[in-house]
């Protein structure tokens, strides 16, 4: 079962999602076409940052739990946490978009922008030597500031972040050794911050929000050009 630690990870994440996309009155499925032409072009601009970061030291891969199963550098799991972990976050959007029609975040979102924009640009500028902050907080920045730009109301990408909050904790927890004897995930610290929510750095918080938030901007660009 070792072996298969990090697939049944990816298995837990996605698992509920898809069962509930067939819910009738608001069926993700019928958006598949949608969600696949976003989350193609992001997994594979995340996967060339994984294989570049992978190949020198900033990361690694337990070969323990995983199952052998290689694309150069990246295991199949991690390929495979590119497509699960947007399937869930971005079905997890479109249901609150359906349950939740007062966004308690719509005041602040602005607030919200401003601080994580300081924030990362701070963080990155006084860590420019590590690479995994330096990059991650740069990434963030940009891609905020271009939303920022274009207007894009951020109020539910931010309440469904703060709704899978818990999940991230769970299964970024699991990949980087909480409960297990050793990391599935390891990190070089002289690359990040050496700051850690139990056992997960804390540049994954940022990392996981540009993958989150662009795979949420290309699946409503996909969805409006459908509609």
């Amino acid at each position: 079962m070792k072996p298969f630690y990090y697939l049944l990870i990816n298995f837990a994440c996605i698992s509920i999602p898809f069962i509930a996309s067939f819910y009738p009155k608001h069926a993700f499925y019928k958006k598949w076409g949608s969600f696949f032409k976003a989350c193609i072009p992001v997994a594979l601009f995340f996967i060339v940052w994984d294989y570049w970061f992978t190949a020198i030291g900033v990361w690694g891969f337990n070969k323990d739990y995983l199952s052998g199963i290689f694309f150069g550098e990246l295991p199949l799991e991690e390929v495979l946490f590119f497509i699960a972990i947007p399937y869930a976050r971005v079905f997890t959007y479109f249901a609150i978009l359906f349950l939740i029609k007062n966004n308690p975040l719509q005041k602040i979102e602005k607030y919200i922008t401003f601080t994580i924009i300081a924030t990362c640009l701070i963080t990155a500028l006084f860590n420019l030597d590590k690479l995994y902050t330096c990059t991650t907080g740069i990434l963030a920045v940009l891609f905020l500031v271009y939303l920022y730009y274009k207007k894009t109301n951020l109020s539910y990408h931010y309440l469904t972040y703060l709704i899978i909050i818990p999940f991230f904790l769970a299964s970024n927890g699991l990949l980087t050794g909480s409960f297990l004897e050793s990391p599935i995930v390891w990190y070089n610290n002289a690359e990040n911050l050496g700051v850690r929510i139990g056992t997960i750095p804390v540049e994954d918080c940022f990392y996981g929000l540009v993958l989150i938030f662009m795979n949420i901007e290309l699946f409503r660009y996909f969805n409006k050009q459908n509609q």
